[in-house]
């Protein structure tokens, strides 16, 4: 049965070219969209795969629900032109470590299966606050506009200062935002596409939780495929690396230092790669040949 891959593109468009045409196969069916930022899209080739290009494109702000609409808009193109086995959510600047025969034998083997990464850590107060609070200007956490900072950081406080807390009832689960689902948990997603709207509109980086919390909640839950490690979960390889001086983990681009783990990774995919050491690039393609 045929595969849809699902990419969410905003830069490095020669490694989007190079991921596609390892995704170009008669079995496969590849949706791109283009972040609305890009001015002049680049031509993309493929030979044997089905390609669409969203006409529809949201301008996707980190840690805004834009990206989730962008996502969602994925899911909605390609359903359209299902059914699929599997849906594949990938980033423009991931690449295979597998062939497509592999993964497609691998598909088949763990056929129903859902393929959801999930973090298992406390949740801190800053979770609380990025989900069970109000956010204004939720596309603009970047912005260094002094107006909209103290505006949005005042609300947090006044909501803190007197116990407001929005999704008392809904249990989040976190993981990666980078999935294999199957058909009838996309349609699951796309059902349930008011609800998200509702409950994460105004909430900090929500691309993260979306899937989790839902697969959590419906009666997919008893077909994920691994709940104990967020990469295994999803077979991604995520270069998450400590950040020196702070316990939080920051996500860098893999290096040719790499090139062995990945290389003997169990992993379908990783991400993410940059065009500045091709030769290295060159030999994670030769992985999925």
């Amino acid at each position: 049965m045929r595969h849809a891959f699902l990419i969410l593109a905003h830069n490095e468009f020669e490694i989007l070219q190079l991921l596609v045409s390892r995704l170009d196969d008669n079995r496969n069916d590849i949706f791109i969209h283009f972040d609305k930022k890009v001015a002049v899209l680049p031509e993309i080739k493929v030979k044997d795969a089905g390609l669409t290009i969203l006409e529809y494109r949201k301008d996707v702000r980190w840690g805004g629900f834009s990206m989730v609409e962008a996502e969602y808009a994925l899911f909605d193109a390609a359903a359209a032109k299902g059914p699929y086995q599997y849906y594949h959510l990938i980033s423009g600047v991931d690449l295979p470590l597998k062939n497509q025969d592999y993964i497609h034998d691998f598909f088949d083997n763990n056929d129903g299966k859902e393929f959801i990464g999930y973090t298992w850590t406390d949740m801190p107060r800053s979770f609380t606050r990025k989900m069970r609070r109000w956010h204004l200007f939720p596309e603009d956490f970047k912005s260094k506009n002094i107006l909209k900072k103290t505006l949005r950081a005042g609300f947090i406080r006044l909501q803190e200062a007197f116990r407001i807390e929005r999704n008392r009832t809904v249990d989040f689960k976190k993981g990666s935002q980078w999935v294999s689902v199957t058909e009838e948990m996309v349609k699951y997603l796309l059902d349930h596409k008011e609800w998200v709207r509702k409950t994460f509109r105004n909430t900090f980086s929500p691309d993260e939780l979306v899937v989790q919390t839902l697969c959590w909640m419906s009666p997919f839950r008893d077909n994920i495929y691994n709940t104990t490690e967020d990469g295994k979960g999803c077979m991604r390889a995520i270069g998450w690396r400590e950040n020196p001086g702070s316990k939080e983990l920051i996500l860098k681009d893999w290096t040719i230092d790499d090139y062995d783990l990945l290389k003997n990774s169990p992993a379908l995919f990783a991400r993410k790669f940059n065009s500045s050491d091709m030769d290295f690039i060159d030999r994670i393609l030769e992985l999925s040949k």
